[in-house]
């Protein structure tokens, strides 16, 4: 595999992205949208994974108008501080802006092949995910959520709302216990994207928190983790290989 640390240009400056191709030519994009803890290598080996069954992945350090931000979740309570400030900085429209840079470099890159581009996105990730389908409707056409919050709410950015636009297919993933998802979210969501004749899956996995998708998380269930690689690749080979 080839891996680089690549600056891509944004409206905000310069963004630090993991790229890793499955060798020479150009593939099938996808990008990787993190979750609120931030780039580490078990990310990158996730990212390592994705393109091991044939694709070019981005995975961008979401947090780099802070500067460089890495936490150690090892040392409790101020560390998880320090990371829901850093997420807090983060709106829906900052990662559409930056979605849009990402984007311009992968259409000038020699490893990214021209055509439908993927993304997956994790926890904080799930409600940006969601909001770049409805943005970039003609690029992103597999988009996949794992227990994803902040898709549905009551402000006028709600990803939900962005349902009339989407194009693409959604895999939607949830955990059947996780604090972050008010039991609102699931029916108002299906109800959006059925209402507007939205191609989805969704998932609740029995027997699961938050988290349940990394194996470095006391949430791991290796069962369910695994089953959802298989419906997320089985998606993106179906809509990303044609």
């Amino acid at each position: 595999m080839i891996e680089k640390i690549i600056d891509i240009k944004t409206d905000a400056g310069a963004c630090p992205t993991f790229t890793v191709a499955p060798g020479d030519g150009a593939y099938p994009p996808v990008i990787i949208y993190m979750d609120a803890p931030g780039i580490r290598e078990e990310l990158y080996d996730f990212a390592r994974r994705i393109a091991g069954e044939g694709y070019f992945v981005l995975l961008p350090d979401m947090y780099y108008r802070l500067g460089t931000k890495r936490f150690d979740m090892s040392k409790g309570d101020p560390e998880f501080a320090r990371m829901f400030e850093a997420m807090s900085s983060l709106t829906n429209a900052l990662v559409i802006e930056d979605t849009k840079g990402l984007l311009a470099f992968l259409k000038s890159y020699p490893s990214a092949k021209a055509g439908p581009r993927g993304c997956i996105g994790y926890c904080m990730s799930g409600q940006y995910i969601v909001s770049v389908a409805g943005a970039f409707p003609n690029d992103f056409a597999a988009t996949a959520s794992l227990y994803g919050v902040g898709i549905v709410t009551d402000k006028p950015d709600s990803p939900h709302l962005l349902a009339p636009k989407i194009k693409g297919e959604l895999y939607l993933g949830f955990a059947e216990k996780d604090k972050w998802v008010p039991d609102n979210v699931i029916p108002d969501l299906k109800a959006a994207l059925d209402k507007n004749g939205v191609t989805y899956k969704l998932d609740i996995w029995p027997g699961t928190d938050h988290g349940f998708c990394f194996p470095q998380r006391p949430a791991y269930v290796k069962e369910a983790a695994e089953s959802v690689w298989k419906i997320v690749f089985d998606m993106y080979k179906r809509r990303l290989k044609p």
